[in-house]
């Protein structure tokens, strides 16, 4: 067989670069224009996009509104952390269609939308938005957070009994461990005449290491060494995130993606490396963990002040979703592969759903009802909805309790001059220059 003439190399070099040009065109611009469009039929608008970056361009632009008047409240942080999503909401509403580079998103932040939304579909029904699912893959993998359909089920049913009360319990202990050396090294540092700490940082770094002590029953230096590459991996992500959506952004911070790769490499063979210890651990017939005799006794109180806290400032500031399947909401037809974005501080903060004091800090809105008397159910979701719920929460409000708890029980604390009142978005929210408290020991 002679070598194929130059003409013939060409034609089906030339045949391949069409292919590859109409499959770009199709998956970045046609397919979710298609989607787009028929969104726009049933008659909900939304900011103008521009390709290919859609709407990153006002999202990412300072928040220059004079619109958006400023709050005398602190806690009033929606125009703050989401400026586009408040400004866009006094023009289109509180559902739109925006777009993150060539992806469309339907935006929600109405609890009677989400409610029926998310009635005419089963848990194991819900996707996760594609482009979220690669942009934060070295994070996230093919874990219960992105898993979908019978394997999110498998996932969820492996799991689920890890958080049951009695087992929660039994985590106590580890909890009070942790805290305890966390308290006796601020009573050293304040006994050495340095009472302000750092707290968001602190509780931060022992609460990994508890999640690293309850789910894997590694070591202290072991947690560290997974929270420190956590760490580094959001922050990468996070820097690196500010072009999702748009196509081939990847290529435009070239070392911040291999970054990511390198550290979501890493993070699995270390818990591959534990996952190993554990098997071999369990066959020598060695136990996982001593059980606590002395039962948790959480505060009603303490309930009331977690619930508001998470209503102000929810740790996971917004919920994504894909539709798998056309879902009808009254005449609205939300069609199959739709984005998702639920406003979760937007609904926490809507004086609509809870009052004129939806700003002030009032734990007690929380006294004999769950959901704090928001005129709406679907209002108040720090743990996300339906039967996606985050499995962890019963472990969030137990470990939050042991802590204050503990706290309480040997210092008091007044806010550091220092501090500076900055929520933001780093994939969760956190306080940007973090929670500087100064100590007093009992």
């Amino acid at each position: 067989m002679g070598f194929l003439e130059l003409p013939q190399v060409f034609n089906i070099a030339m045949v391949v670069i069409i292919f590859l040009f109409l499959r770009v065109l199709f998956s970045c611009w046609i397919s979710p224009t298609l989607v787009y469009w028929k969104v726009r039929r049933n008659g909900l608008g939304g900011p103008t996009p521009s390709f290919p970056f859609g709407n990153i361009s006002d999202m990412t632009k300072k928040n220059g509104d004079s619109s958006l008047q400023p709050s005398n409240s602190p806690h009033d942080i929606h125009s703050n952390v989401f400026p586009f999503f408040a400004r866009w909401q006094k023009s289109h509403g509180k559902t739109f269609i925006y777009w993150l580079g060539t992806e469309p998103f339907l935006y929600i932040a109405e609890p009677e939308f989400l409610k029926k939304m998310s009635s005419e579909v089963l848990a194991k029904s819900w996707g996760k938005p594609t482009v979220f699912k690669n942009d934060r893959d070295p994070m996230f993998g093919n874990g219960l957070v992105m898993t979908e359909g019978d394997e999110w089920v498998r996932h969820r049913h492996v799991i689920t009994p890890a958080f049951n009360p009695t087992n929660l319990k039994v985590m106590a202990k580890l909890m009070v461990e942790s805290t305890t050396n966390m308290l006796d090294n601020w009573t050293t540092l304040i006994n050495s005449g340095k009472p302000e700490i750092d707290v968001e940082k602190e509780i931060t770094t022992t609460a990994g290491e508890i999640i690293a002590k309850t789910s894997f029953g590694i070591s202290y230096q072991s947690g560290q060494l997974v929270l420190q590459k956590l760490r580094a991996l959001q922050m990468t992500l996070f820097m690196s995130n500010r072009f999702v959506g748009v196509p081939f952004s990847k290529f435009f911070f070239p070392k911040r993606t291999l970054e990511a790769k390198r550290l979501g490499k890493e993070i699995d063979q270390l818990f591959l490396s534990i996952i190993t210890d554990r098997k071999k651990s369990m066959k020598a017939g060695k136990p996982s963990h001593d059980l606590l005799g002395l039962l948790l006794q959480g505060s009603t109180h303490m309930g009331w002040v977690l619930n508001e806290v998470l209503r102000l400032y929810p740790s996971a500031p917004n919920v994504q979703r894909q539709a798998r399947e056309d879902i009808r909401v009254d005449d609205l037809t939300i069609p199959n592969g739709t984005n998702m974005w639920i406003d979760v501080v937007g609904m926490h903060h809507d004086p609509n759903l809870w009052g004129e004091d939806v700003n002030e800090f009032k734990p007690e809105r929380f006294k004999g009802d769950m959901h704090g008397g928001c005129k709406h159910k679907m209002g108040y979701v720090p743990f996300g909805f339906g039967g996606r719920m985050c499995i962890g929460r019963n472990l969030t409000f137990m470990e939050y309790k042991v802590v204050l708890t503990l706290i309480l029980s040997r210092f008091s604390f007044t806010l550091s001059p220092t501090y500076t009142h900055s929520p933001a978005i780093l994939l969760s929210l956190r306080p940007k220059y973090g929670l500087p408290l100064r100590f007093q020991p009992l």
